[in-house]
């Protein structure tokens, strides 16, 4: 069985496995290499159980008849957290729990593919969470975070990159993008960032005055 046993001072971001598609073993094993907590969210359990992966919180609202006490002898210890609240989702519970814990980061796979009203939700709702934990969700294809006023960057050229509007921001500039922005504002749903590319190696500068803003680094 494979282990995430080392924890380093400066803490590590916590791992989040929702109950999307999964990724593949590769960056599996790099986020569990260095988590120092590993949080499976409600059945997602069982696909995880058959990776070998030792997980310690187990967190859900646990409906459609799941039964969580099972796995703790496959699992011990486990922490096993019911959260039966349905107005928030269960990844927003995972959040709650890891900022009462005192947690400042964490990774998020298997939060997309599959549904893809699960996929825009865990995306978007990320930026609720901008002043409390540093989120950074994951798959086989991309990564999103939520960018502050400024961002600065190192990337090579003709890294993909996307910016994603929740809702409106305005004041948006960059520099070394191909398709440049100069005070310029995007919107959800009307005029979005997508697919835009770093010109030369080096620094890429986004900057926005308001609103909510997504990067999204693709490499497929």
């Amino acid at each position: 069985m494979s282990s995430h046993h080392i924890v380093r001072d400066d803490q590590e971001p916590a791992l989040i496995i929702a109950n999307g598609a999964s990724c593949n073993s590769e960056l599996m094993g790099q986020l569990l290499e260095w988590s120092p907590l590993v949080i499976v969210l409600d059945s997602a359990i069982e696909r995880v159980l058959e990776l070998g992966i030792k997980v310690d919180v187990l967190l859900g609202d646990f409906d459609r008849n799941f039964n969580p006490e099972v796995y703790i002898e496959h699992q011990y210890p486990l922490e096993i957290i019911h959260t039966p609240n349905q107005d928030k989702t269960d990844l927003e519970k995972a959040f709650d729990y890891l900022i009462e814990k005192g947690h400042k980061a964490v990774n998020v796979i298997w939060a997309t593919g599959k549904r893809a009203d699960h996929t825009l939700t865990n995306i978007t709702n990320i930026v609720q969470y901008r002043d409390q934990l540093k989120i950074v969700v994951i798959d086989d294809h991309s990564k999103v975070f939520l960018l502050p006023t400024k961002f600065d960057k190192w990337y090579t050229a003709n890294t993909i990159i996307s910016l994603i509007p929740v809702g409106k921001v305005s004041g948006i500039t960059t520099k070394n993008l191909f398709y440049s922005l100069d005070n310029e504002e995007l919107q959800i749903g009307y005029r979005t960032g997508s697919s835009n590319h770093v010109i030369t190696d080096g620094i890429v500068t986004i900057e926005h005055e308001s609103g909510d803003l997504l990067l999204m680094e693709c490499w497929d």
